[in-house]
């Protein structure tokens, strides 16, 4: 596991291109806008599941480090240091992570961001309770590596959630033909339909780590009210997956 193995240099330089857009809820990432009450409370739920804690109170991570590898310009990281946890922000492009720790900065939060790969950080031994990496698995160029890496983050008895999209053709023409050439919902180019993964490709990747799946949800565009929900049946486009430690 070498410390770029998992890194895309063009992916890294679109985002780079794309940060100043990150906290425009009418811009490129409007999407994620929309998805990250939905993607809060998801996360907020397997935590509390799994650590046993009542899902209550206004800071149920306290306690708790995490780290949000892939977390751009911060869209989750921020709500999960206001939900108490001791949070850190990691992803290989700087531009990113500098929009990110000013945003932080100017509403008073204390995030260590950093402009650092997972594998990078796996390999200093450092570890925490909860690992996240949303929307981010699609986008590295060695998938088996990232995951390793990831594995390596959790601590034992901890909990790693991702989310991505799947790999057939209603979202290609959903994921890539509508939202990024109809809607315009994301920047064209942003995904490659190729890289996306199947479920049951996501989970063997975790278990080859040593991780066990817990649970594996859809995340569904609902157009009646053009928002999104959780809809455990529909993995057809994008889906969460979580895995445990031992």
């Amino acid at each position: 596991m070498t410390d770029r193995a998992s890194v895309d240099h063009g992916e890294i330089a679109r985002f780079d291109r794309l940060a100043e857009a990150w906290w425009d809820p009418e811009g490129k990432f409007r999407q994620l806008h929309k998805m990250n009450p939905v993607r809060i409370g998801y996360i907020r739920e397997r935590v509390a599941a799994h650590f046993g804690r009542a899902d209550g109170g206004t800071t149920p991570l306290a306690g708790l480090s995490l780290v949000d590898v892939g977390c751009g310009g911060g869209l989750l990281t921020e709500p999960m240091a206001r939900l108490g946890a001791a949070t850190t922000g990691l992803d290989p492009s700087s531009e990113a992570i500098a929009v990110a720790a000013r945003h932080a900065e100017l509403l008073g939060l204390d995030i260590a961001y950093r402009n650092e790969t997972a594998e990078r950080v796996a390999a200093t031994g450092e570890s925490f309770d909860v690992v996240l990496s949303l929307e981010t698995v699609e986008h590295v160029s060695n998938p088996d590596s990232f995951l390793q890496a990831l594995a390596h983050l959790v601590r034992p008895g901890g909990l790693v959630i991702l989310s991505t999209l799947n790999r057939n053709a209603r979202s290609f023409t959903l994921g890539i033909v509508a939202a990024e050439y109809v809607l315009g919902w994301v920047a064209r180019g942003t995904h490659d339909w190729r890289k996306f993964l199947k479920p049951h490709e996501l989970a063997r990747g975790l278990r080859r780590t040593g991780l066990t799946i817990t649970d594996v949800t859809g995340l569904v565009y609902d157009p009646r009210h053009a928002g999104w929900r959780l809809d455990p049946r529909d993995l057809g486009i994008n889906y969460l997956m979580t895995a445990a430690a031992r």
